[in-house]
């Protein structure tokens, strides 16, 4: 059902600090940071050949990367991002083998301007999974 990796998310407690490894220290290309008010994120892109890691910053207190940051202030690896063909077929298989879809289940348009929906880390090994529509 899962496709390619889209991207690993790492939450970081400063953006620009966090832009300027990436881009500086490590030679990569990375995007201007992209307010997301919709998720309560600031992010920016760094390319890879064969993916993405997303750096996540809190756009207000009310964030959820914020209250990541407060258990985790050193910031970490949030999220993996996985590409599925059709994700309202992915949720539904999903729910019907037992599958906790966070929020009211309806996929939420993402960074990327495509569908996404997250599940559950106690249903995936501990780690937050967001699914994307390719």
């Amino acid at each position: 059902m899962i496709g390619r990796l889209n991207h690993v998310a790492i939450a970081v407690p400063d953006l620009a600090a966090a832009t300027a490894t990436y881009r500086d220290t490590l030679g990569a290309r990375v995007s201007a940071p992209q307010p997301e008010p919709a998720h309560g994120v600031t992010v920016v892109f760094v390319e890879l050949p064969n993916t993405k890691i997303e750096l996540l910053h809190p756009l207000g207190p009310n964030s959820p990367i914020a209250s990541f940051l407060e258990r985790n202030p050193s910031g970490g690896i949030h999220h993996v991002c996985y590409e599925v063909p059709d994700i309202l077929a992915a949720r539904d298989r999903l729910k019907a083998a037992g599958a906790r879809v966070l929020g009211d289940g309806e996929p939420r348009i993402g960074a990327h301007g495509k569908p996404v929906l997250f599940l559950h880390p106690k249903d995936f090994c501990g780690t937050l999974v967001e699914l994307e529509q390719a």
